[in-house]
């Protein structure tokens, strides 16, 4: 099913995102300060394009350039993209088959708004906590 999934966001959606970030990513990586950004970006990008099946966890061993990284990020950058995640996110609610799909761009939010310090695992992968 997360296949099926995957096919139908790839053409739908994924394509389009992907190519977003990645425009970012190529524009932040022109100035040396920053690649971080960049390089969230493209993972982002790698995340957008083929979602099911993956999920975001926070690294808590990230530090205090980080946080300060997220906080730029989030004014500069996530704000938008979280409200562009949003209203894109609309349209696939209003038909029944993009159901699976608007929450799919939902789960996207919390990593573009804050990219840096979060790893993108497979979701059979994620350990809960206290184990």
């Amino acid at each position: 099913m997360r296949t099926i999934l995957n096919v139908i966001w790839l053409v739908f959606a994924g394509v389009w995102l992907a190519m977003g970030y990645a425009l970012a990513g190529i524009i932040c990586c022109v100035l040396i300060v920053t690649i971080p950004f960049g390089i969230a970006s493209f993972r982002i990008a790698a995340y957008a394009l083929w979602p099911f099946g993956r999920t975001v966890e926070r690294d808590p061993d990230a530090g205090v350039f980080s946080l300060l990284g997220n906080i730029i990020w989030f004014v500069v950058a996530g704000i938008w993209l979280a409200i562009g995640h949003v209203v894109t996110s609309i349209p696939l609610f209003v038909s029944i088959i993009g159901i699976p799909m608007g929450i799919a761009n939902l789960k996207l939010i919390p990593v573009s708004l804050l990219p840096l310090g979060a790893r993108i695992v497979p979701a059979d992968s994620r350990v809960g906590p206290g184990t």
